[in-house]
């Protein structure tokens, strides 16, 4: 069966996948255009493969809530490079497979491979490896988290940082304009502060200690405090303990919007607003690559395995 420029052009719109590569398919399948589809397809799986050592460090952070459901869920899907990460086409998918997490709720990463995309009759591994394959670089998808309920979400500058926040409160008022601020409001809090708690209540009895004995020995080791009685060197280290509370509590924290106000006093004054009550429950935020070993280009080495 022989085939046209056309032919060409149509496969490379399907699959997203080089001119030449498309030629080379259709050739090896004889202008048949399904089966030149399964060929680049198996040759994806090949390059998957080889692309898997590589490092995945950028990316983006996506997701997606099913008011209907009361069901949102953030993930993070990692590229090679920033340029990829800026791809709407790379920036969609990510998009897709938050949606497919809330449709079909995956128990791990594992099982949402297996899972079929939203949207799509082919699964997330599929498309996954399709994608690998028309934007030659390694793909992966690291972690996801799902929140059930009333649920507020942002997410800053192209996908570096996504938050998603927990309250309780009425449907009524959750459906209102003025919660729907007030939830962004918050999660935007926790994209720019980093909270590391959501209260002093949340902070870890052995999280405290440590920061007691870290304050306590910066005390003894000022000539001038070292001598002041045991009671008032407690008291100091409280006073600093309330600082450390300010700083990695969300409720605590100065609301970014409003120096004058914590946010947890922010949150109460929408609440008296609306005459309801508001109750943050839970935060989550993921930062796109953080802990991940970046790709360090070596332009020497890049030439010579060129050459080689």
């Amino acid at each position: 069966m022989s085939f046209t420029a056309k032919d060409v052009q149509a496969l490379r719109e399907k699959t997203g996948v080089g001119m030449m590569d498309c030629k080379k398919a259709l050739t090896e399948s004889d202008g048949d255009m399904d089966k030149a589809i399964d060929f680049l397809r198996e040759k994806g799986l090949a390059a998957a493969s080889k692309k898997a050592g590589r490092i995945a460090a950028e990316g983006v952070v996506a997701s997606y809530y099913d008011e209907k459901v009361r069901k949102a869920a953030i993930v993070e899907v990692n590229s090679e490079t920033d340029f990829v990460a800026k791809n709407e086409v790379f920036k969609t998918f990510a998009g897709e497979i938050a949606k497919t997490i809330v449709d079909t709720m995956p128990a791990d990463v594992d099982d949402l491979l297996n899972k079929k995309l939203s949207g799509s009759d082919r699964t997330v591994l599929e498309n996954l490896q399709d994608k690998i394959l028309s934007i030659g670089e390694n793909i992966k998808i690291r972690r996801f988290t799902v929140y059930d309920g009333i649920v507020s979400m942002y997410i800053h500058t192209g996908g570096t940082v996504g938050v998603l926040v927990g309250f309780e409160t009425d449907a009524a008022v959750a459906a209102s304009d003025n919660f729907k601020a007030m939830g962004k409001d918050i999660a935007m809090q926790v994209s720019a502060m980093n909270p590391l708690y959501l209260d002093r209540n949340s902070v870890p009895a052995d999280v405290i200690e440590h920061e007691k004995t870290i304050l306590m020995t910066q005390i003894q080791e000022d000539e001038k405090m070292r001598s002041k009685p045991e009671k008032v060197l407690e008291g100091i280290v409280a006073g600093k303990l309330g600082k450390y509370f300010k700083e990695f509590c969300l409720l605590e924290q100065q609301f970014i919007k409003d120096n004058e106000l914590n946010v947890e006093q922010y949150i109460a004054n929408t609440a008296k607003k609306l005459g309801a009550e508001i109750k943050v429950t839970r935060f989550i935020r993921y930062e796109k690559g953080e802990g991940l070993q970046k790709r360090e280009n070596d332009l020497a080495a890049e030439v010579a395995g060129m050459v080689h």
